[in-house]
């Protein structure tokens, strides 16, 4: 079928009433309009732009995931209204040729008439199926256009292609190749199809124009408000950040209440932007992953683009803060030549005089900028974002048309202005708009979006005293509304607000943000959420002898060993056979009397439950194969000896194995490159290693060494080394001793390495502050003891130095990678915040884990907690409710195949620091009473995804919103739903029967009746009257039902599998508590 660009839309790209019965329909009447302009162009222009071609040959590519513009495919969307991928079309004078699948074909089959009518053209279909390669199809095709050559009175057929496009797939590899063997002379016609699309008609236009208008509301309403309010916050946000935000809501533009539906709507580009004295105003330009940056005489460039039904439009800014008289020359200079080069654009015009027109301003006001002016004033826009043939530089002589679109885009670049600082030492200039040229002048499509100096230029305010009464950003000249709002106008509000209501809405608007994506990215992902949990991964083909004669001769006709080829030789039917001592899976003794004993040796075979999948099982699985085997031994002592040289064997074979398979997984890594003679690496000595190197000697203490791309970390054992190259770092970790008695550097990795036959990703070196000594025998000291005082300023002085050597390395290690070249690796030492850390159990043993700026970490115990923070998804934090001393927290990762990951045995002293730390950096968390059980809720999540989304996505564990609605629930009069099973008379007696409740609690306990035990009468218990009466309510209830509770109740019943609670408990589930804090106070701010 013909690809949709626009996800789904069923109608075609020029807006006109579909003809078809199709879902997919194609609009007759703009195909034979179309038809017209292309034979007519082909016929008025054959010499010039078609190469004199008799013959067009068109092939489009199958479907990519790439963005990309072809003008096969914009041949495609232009003439047909849809893009059809792995299709071939050739046009004669006479005849129109299709080779396409079954489907393709029968939507085709309805151009026929059109064709016929419009220019006199009879459409042929070939149809391939999917198990012919084509072959035949397009020899029928060759010799129709050999037939029609030598009509002509021609031996060699003209046949134009478009020569840029390289083939993809069997179909099209197939038709180059016979295309180029057979006896055609080749040409390229791609100029042909640039000039046929340059003019657009309305309905192009009227296409390109909604683009504009969602291309500029982007830029206005999301990414202007979206940077003040960084920079107004002071937040450390990426370039590459910024880039996905925008482009979400490019493609979701009721975000910003523009009403184009979201099918027809696509990204020309990934959107640009660019600050801290790195730019490039290349179209191919791209975000790196380096944070905004926005101190004074900075500047930061935006651009974005965004396609409607397959059409282009583009938009570009440049936003000073703080800027120099320079820099306000330069903006102005450039402003003034943009708007010279989309006035310059019009009807009779050349191309080339857009151009020249930036060039004159450029000469007469700033002949200074000259050399830093771009090379060109922009390009043709519309289905392709760069529509070759229609450049606007000094050299194309193109003459101007009505209905031709352009992006004028026109920057200064590698500018440099007078300031200490690197990062806005070099800056450049781009202004970017979207033209179309109209009767007698030219119409910009992006004019909502201001590009004026007032509107595009900031200024910071220096005056400490005026601070707290003016807005931290504000704009330079007669604001306008969309300037930044006062911090003294904000603290104003947010004081009559307390401070856990406000960290509520912040928490209610992240629920809704992290809905939104996690919607997407289920809906992305589709069925490929699968568990991958306990893949086996196939072990190496072992083989004992390669020949028969390798084996040895026996010696006794008895069980042998032969170490040295790892083979156990068995006396089987006259024979010694040999069997790798890998395929044994155990091997038992047995004794029955003084004189006989047995041995039992059981092989791993295909079939049997948890039998390792080897390369020999796999490739010989219909062999017959050995499952165990009995042998009876008159010497015992024998007997004990083999079965333990058969288990040690195997244990070390096995030991070799596992280790080589790890190795096998590894990563391969780049070649440590050693510091030169200029450079000397960078050193620390006297480190301890975790984990530490194997062996039974003595552990000795190495020195860590930061070479030209990683470290090498070395002792005095030639065997004990370990390399840690740069790019494999992922977060790197300093921890001064203060309260711990190790100084530390960790780092965690992206892929694993090999610490002597471990396999790890975090390595950690580490010194010990203060010796572990205690004096035994000797009485006890005064405080006031000139030894005792002596002794501890020695420690302390140790301390410090140990401290300050670790800090020196981390700065000139910090400075290194400072360097141009490894700035896309963003790496930068992280140092923990003691002051927010609390105490868990993360594992087995209690820890003290502490926030760095990215991460939540704990690097003291082993094993050690390295958590990502943009990899989380959600924080359950659970078993919170009144009286509980503690609570255990649960991070759910974005990525659904991980396990959870739990830290148990939280003090509840700890609970508001964790929820003010976890908002202010925006992580959304929800409470519970109980601990869930998360796999299989994340089974379920993954399975229908659709489903979850449907059900509120996360607000399954909204426990405020379920309170509420029960609060609400008994005090009106209709629509109760009795979820966790309450009786309406007794609360107290209320019967824990309730499995489908989310959370309850399994803490809050009560003594049990003592008469309890007592009431056994023949009637029924109360307890069995109790829940007939909950069953009749809940059955009456159920008529009456909304449909918003029925929902909750699904919802519940869906992800609601907790730990069943204690069956003593018997206080109502329904009523929980939940009160706001005291007074205000401001969200700290990390930096």
């Amino acid at each position: 079928m013909p690809e949709e660009r626009n996800n789904g839309n069923a109608k075609a790209t020029n807006g006109k009433p579909a003809v078809g019965a199709s879902a997919y329909a194609i609009n007759l009447e703009s195909f034979s309009n179309r038809l017209k302009m292309l034979y007519k162009h082909w016929n008025d222009y054959k010499s010039d732009l078609w190469g004199d071609s008799d013959v067009l040959a068109i092939a489009t590519p199958p479907p990519s995931e790439d963005l990309r513009y072809l003008k096969s495919s914009a041949l495609n969307i232009w003439l047909l209204g849809y893009e059809f991928p792995d299709t071939i079309m050739v046009f004669m004078k006479k005849e129109i040729h299709f080779l396409c699948s079954q489907k393709k074909s029968s939507l085709l089959e309805g151009i026929k008439k059109a064709s016929k009518d419009s220019v006199g053209a009879e459409v042929i279909m070939h149809v391939k199926s999917k198990t012919d390669d084509g072959t035949k199809l397009m020899d029928s095709i060759f010799s129709t256009v050999h037939a029609l050559s030598k009509s002509e009175g021609r031996d060699t057929p003209i046949v134009g292609y478009i020569a840029r496009e390289l083939p993809e797939g069997n179909l099209l590899e197939l038709w180059t190749k016979k295309l180029n063997s057979a006896n055609f002379q080749l040409n390229d016609i791609s100029n042909g199809f640039s000039d046929l699309f340059a003019v657009k008609d309305s309905v192009e236009i009227t296409n390109v124009k909604k683009a504009a208008y969602l291309t500029s509301s982007v830029m206005k309403h999301f990414v202007v408000p979206k940077i003040e309010k960084v920079i107004d916050e002071e937040k450390k946000v990426s370039h590459s950040s910024l880039m996905d935000d925008t482009e979400k809501v490019i493609l979701e533009p009721s975000k910003i209440n523009v009403k184009l539906k979201a099918e027809n709507i696509d990204i020309c580009y990934p959107p640009i932007f660019q600050s801290g004295g790195e730019f490039d105003l290349k179209p191919s330009a791209s975000s790196n992953d380096d944070n905004l940056y926005y101190d004074s005489t900075s500047v930061i460039i935006c651009a974005i683009g965004s396609r409607y039904n397959s059409y282009c439009s583009n938009v570009a800014r440049t936003y000073l803060f703080d800027a120099n008289a320079m820099q306000i020359k330069a903006y102005e200079v450039l402003l003034k030549a943009q708007e010279a080069s989309i006035a310059a654009l019009k009807p009779g015009n050349k191309a080339s005089a857009a151009f020249q027109a930036a060039i004159s301003i450029v000469e007469k006001d700033a002949p200074e900028f000259l050399p830093n002016l771009t090379k060109s004033a922009g390009i043709g826009m519309g289905l392709e974002f760069r529509e070759s043939g229609l450049s606007l530089n000094a050299k194309n002589d193109r003459v101007l048309k009505p209905g031709m679109i352009f992006n004028v885009s026109l920057g200064l670049q590698n500018l440099e202005t007078e300031t200490k600082n690197s990062k806005t030492k070099k800056f450049s200039l781009l202004l970017a708009d979207t033209v179309v040229v109209a009767g007698d002048s030219s119409q910009v499509m992006t004019s909502l979006c201001s590009k004026s100096l007032k509107d595009v230029s900031y200024s910071f305010n220096e005056d400490d005293e005026e601070e707290e009464q003016q807005p931290k950003v504000k704009t330079n000249v007669n604001a306008s509304k969309s300037s930044l709002p006062s911090k003294a106008t904000l603290r104003s509000v947010n004081n009559e607000m307390s401070k856990e209501e406000l960290r509520r809405q912040h928490q209610a608007e992240l629920a809704r943000q992290k809905n939104e994506e996690t919607a997407r990215r289920l809906a992305g992902a589709g069925s490929g959420l699968g568990n991958s949990r306990g893949s086996d991964r196939p072990s190496g083909e072992l083989v004992s002898y390669k020949n028969v004669n390798d084996i040895p001769p026996p010696r006794d006709f008895m069980i042998q060993i032969d170490q040295k080829n790892e083979a156990i030789l068995l006396p089987i039917q006259g024979s010694m056979v040999p069997f790798h001592v890998a395929m044994v899976k155990s091997v038992s003794s047995q004794q029955e009397s003084h004189r006989n004993c047995y041995i039992r040796i059981m092989f791993n075979v295909p079939g049997t439950p948890f039998s390792p999948h080897d390369a020999n099982t796999i490739k010989f699985q219909s062999n017959i194969y050995v499952r165990e085997a009995y042998f009876r031994c008159k010497d015992p002592r024998h007997l004990s000896d083999v079965v333990q040289q058969i288990k040690t064997l195997r244990r070390q074979v096995t030991s070799r194995e596992s280790e080589k398979a790890e190795r096998a997984t590894l990563v391969s890594q780049e070649k440590l490159q050693l510091a030169g003679a200029k450079f000397k690496p960078i050193r620390l000595s006297d480190l301890w290693i975790r984990p530490v190197f194997g062996g039974r000697g003595r552990k000795l203490s190495g020195t860590l060494e930061a070479h030209a791309n990683g470290f090498r970390y070395s002792t005095s054992r030639s065997d004990e080394r370990v390399d840690i190259m740069y790019v494999n770092v992922k977060h790197a970790f300093f921890q001064p001793a203060e309260k711990e008695m190790v100084t530390l550097l960790h780092f965690h990795l992206h892929n694993h390495i090999m610490v002597g036959n471990k396999k790890t990703k975090d390595v950690q070196f580490f010194v010990e502050v203060i010796e572990v000594v205690q004096t035994l025998g000797s009485s006890k000291r005064s405080a006031y003891d000139p030894d005792e005082i002596e002794e501890e300023q020695r420690e302390r002085d140790r301390k410090n130095k140990i401290n300050t050597d670790f800090q020196n390395f981390v700065n000139r290690t910090n400075e290194l990678w400072g360097q141009p070249q490894f700035k896309g690796l963003d790496l930068e030492f992280d140092q923990p915040f003691r002051d927010l850390g609390f105490n868990g159990v993360p594992h087995k043993s209690s820890a003290f884990v502490v926030p760095t700026s990215s991460c939540l970490v704990e690097l003291i115990e082993t094993p050690f907690v390295v958590i990502t923070l943009n990899e989380i998804e959600i924080v359950n934090l659970e078993r919170v409710g009144l009286g509980q001393k503690n609570f255990d927290m649960t991070i759910v990762f974005k990525d659904f195949k991980r396990d959870v990951f739990r830290i148990d045995s939280i003090p509840s002293t700890s609970l508001d620091g964790i929820k003010e730390w976890l908002d202010t950096t925006d992580l959304k968390y929800y409470e519970s009473r109980l601990n869930l059980n998360w796999r299989p809720i994340l089974k379920t999540i993954t399975e229908d995804p659709e489903k979850f989304i449907e059900d509120g996505g996360w607000e399954f564990l909204n426990m405020e919103a379920s309170d509420s609605d029960s609060e609400n629930s008994q005090e009106s009069d209709h629509g109760y739903e009795p979820s966790d099973g309450q009786s309406d008379q007794s609360e107290s007696e209320d019967e824990d029967d309730s499995e489908e409740s989310l959370v309850e609690s399994d803490e809050e306990e009560e003594e049990e009746d003592s008469d309890e035990g007592s009431e056994e009468d023949k009637g029924k218990t109360w307890e069995e009257l109790e829940k007939e009466a909950s069953k009749a309510d809940r059955e009456k209830g159920a008529e009456s039902d909304s449909e918003e509770e029925r929902k909750r109740r699904k919802i519940k019943t869906s992800f609601g599998k907790a730990r069943v609670p204690d069956r003593r408990s018997n206080t109502s589930n329904h009523h929980r508590g939940g009160g706001s804090g005291g007074g205000m106070a401001k969200r700290p701010k990390f930096r």
